[in-house]
């Protein structure tokens, strides 16, 4: 396909409106792909790029372009992430160990890498471009790599050309699944996806890390390191009574909006900063919740065994590194979905339920029956857990400690709830940044280099 000019419509400052991005639909006539004439990089004649703009609920935006020469029959596609990049980075490990795991769907941007460990194999960062494809298909697209300059090698370097067909033959093997084998995917822009077939339930081979991005990562994606944050606790009174407000770009739309934060005490609890944005171009509205005080020693795990309709009430606050687990539905959800949250019981079920419903690799062309009355019927389950006609016990596992789930007894303990301290895992701290972390022995350190 040609080489045309970069569109990211995005990092722009607002260029990007609601139009340009319509949502994905077989009803809209206004929704036509533009063409281009391109140059054919095969027999250098001109051929036709054409271009789609279009949202679908995982993606946000995203770019689908598709090449095609009618003289030699040529023809290329590729999508392109136009949606923002995501706060944290993204690694999938997957242990595949059917071929019904090769047909898992994968989305895999440009800036993403593939890695299978059992062959010391790895498709880099930027050698191939963004596709929505299966794993089976990555590793097909990697064999026509590896067998395009094959006749050439075999004349001038036969040794080379004889390793590399071995290699390909190991790559045919793996679609074979004769053993099972490790697939990572490892992608810090944080917008590539393994599909999950038995969601809304965990897949046991299946996990997902979310990380901070390195400043090297950073600078391959082109944005700049993440500036060391001021010192607040000087002003630590002021900010209690103001609610700060700073300039930032709709989510959905793009669009020039405000963020409204501010600093809550929860009682019997500690601070949080709440922080919600009102886009006023599409009416889109999100909060999110922040914790305002460090890690705790201890991660803490609340157990509610939820008895009574007035349970729903209950004040939540769910950080971002919470996982929520409803056993009773063999449901959990991990670190870093739906973001940090101070709701209620109600509202955060209801948002899971939303989260469900809106996964496009659950619904749509690609389901199966049995897959959509699997989510139909965990919907009906949660609304009865809503309504009150389902007794669950209701778990927040969080290894930082900063979730609270409100005690209605307060300040003596309540019945219904059991909280847990423990004891961080090596793995637990590691996703929390703490292992590398040093913060003993600064004053003997300076003291030295002095």
């Amino acid at each position: 396909m040609s080489a045309i000019g970069t569109l990211d419509p995005v990092r722009g400052g607002g260029e990007a409106t609601p139009a340009l991005f319509r949502p994905l639909s077989a009803e809209d006539e206004e929704q036509l792909p533009t063409e281009i004439e391109s140059l054919c990089m095969a027999c250098h004649s001109n051929g036709v790029t054409r271009l789609l703009l279009t949202r679908i609920p995982f993606f946000k935006e995203i770019i689908v372009s598709s090449f095609a020469c009618n003289r030699c029959g040529s023809t290329n596609s590729e999508i392109q992430s136009a949606g923002r990049i995501q706060d944290q980075g993204v690694c999938y490990m997957l242990t595949v160990r059917s071929k019904q795991d090769m047909n898992r769907e994968v989305v895999k941007t440009d800036c993403a890498t593939a890695r299978v460990p059992e062959l010391d194999f790895e498709i880099p960062a930027f050698s191939q471009k963004g596709a929505l494809t299966t794993i089976e298909g990555l590793i097909e697209r990697a064999i026509e790599g590896l067998k395009q300059d094959q006749p050439f090698r075999r004349e001038t370097h036969p040794d080379v050309a004889e390793k590399i067909e071995e290699f390909i033959c190991k790559l045919k093997r793996l679609k074979d699944v004769d053993s099972a084998f490790t697939f990572i995917l490892d992608d810090p822009s944080g917008n590539s996806f393994v599909e999950n077939p038995h969601a809304p339930q965990r897949d046991e081979a299946l996990v997902v890390t979310h990380y901070r991005r390195t400043a090297q990562q950073a600078a391959l994606l082109g944005i700049e390191a993440e500036e060391s944050k001021e010192d607040l606790t000087d002003s630590v009174d002021d900010l209690r009574n103001e609610v700060l407000q700073f300039g930032t770009n709709c989510p959905e739309c793009n669009a020039p909006a405000s963020t409204n934060m501010k600093l809550v005490q929860i009682p019997h609890f500690k601070e949080v900063i709440i922080m919600a944005t009102n886009c006023d171009a599409c009416g889109h509205r999100t909060n999110e919740v922040k914790s305002g005080g460090a890690i705790e020693p201890l991660g803490t795990k609340i157990t509610l065994h939820v008895t009574d309709p007035s349970d729903m009430t209950r004040d939540i606050l769910k950080s971002e590194t919470c996982r929520v687990e409803i056993p009773e539905l063999e449901f959990e959800l991990g670190m870093g979905a739906l973001g940090g949250k101070f709701t209620t019981l109600e509202g955060l079920l209801k948002d899971i339920q939303t989260l469900v419903e809106k996964n496009p690799f659950t619904l749509g062309d690609s389901s199966t029956s049995d897959r959509a009355e699997k989510l139909c019927a965990f919907g009906r389950k949660l609304q009865q857990v809503v309504d009150g006609q389902l007794r669950i016990h209701f778990v927040l596992d969080d290894p930082a400690g900063n979730s609270y789930l409100q005690n209605v007894y307060a300040p003596e303990e309540d019945p219904e709830m059991q909280v847990e301290h423990y004891e961080r895992q090596f793995e637990q701290n590691e996703e929390l940044g703490l292992n590398d972390m040093k913060t003993e022995g600064y004053e003997a350190d300076s003291s030295s280099q002095r």
